[in-house]
């Protein structure tokens, strides 16, 4: 039985929402705001915070900006969702850049659903109001060069500060993806139109 590529693409991003609504209501449920689990030593934590739904934090405001904020994401996942519609029907769309687009897709689906949800879900905002649940953090590099080596001796070298979810991760990998390997797609498809 041949499965079609509509079928990969549905089971590609149900499978990395449930992975993602899994680890974060885990994270959700059994942590409190601020409290770290040390994976591997300093390398990697899971580091449990919230946040208004933006990129490394940022905000629009509250009220009305939080509003605008989930109404757009809902607007990008309408728009995605009826892009790869159109591809899927096309014999020669390559799968990389369906799959790079789901990515994308389950990212923005992902963190829509805390902002929908989660504040009615949890008991502390109305709909559309929720925080986006984020807990993936690898912070700290420990450098074993002696003190005195200039620049990197002896000190502890924040590697990557933003603390993220799988959802974030999808979009960022996705994004990577269609950049660095599929743009010759969106290249030639903007020179046949």
């Amino acid at each position: 039985m041949k499965v079609s590529k509509g079928a990969r693409i549905t089971l590609f991003v149900v499978l990395l929402l449930i992975a993602d609504q899994v680890v974060k209501i885990l994270v959700k449920t059994n942590m409190q705001v601020g409290q770290s689990i040390h994976v591997l030593g300093d390398w990697f934590q899971i580091l449990f915070i919230e946040n208004n739904g933006m990129a490394f934090g940022l905000q629009f405001g509250e009220g009305f900006g939080k509003l605008a904020l989930s109404l757009c994401r809902l607007a990008l996942i309408a728009v995605i969702i009826v892009y790869l519609s159109k591809l899927l029907k096309r014999p020669n769309t390559p799968t990389g850049v369906l799959f790079g687009l789901a990515a994308i897709l389950t990212g923005a689906i992902g963190n829509e659903i805390d902002s929908l949800f989660y504040g009615v879900i949890f008991d502390y905002a109305p709909l559309f109001f929720g925080k986006v649940v984020d807990m993936l953090y690898f912070p700290i590099i420990d450098t074993t060069l002696p003190p005195e080596f200039p620049i990197w001796g002896g000190r502890h070298i924040i590697f990557f500060r933003p603390i993220f979810n799988i959802a974030d991760s999808c979009i960022t990998c996705g994004a990577i993806y269609l950049l660095l390997f599929q743009w010759k797609f969106f290249a030639n498809k903007q020179e046949q139109e």
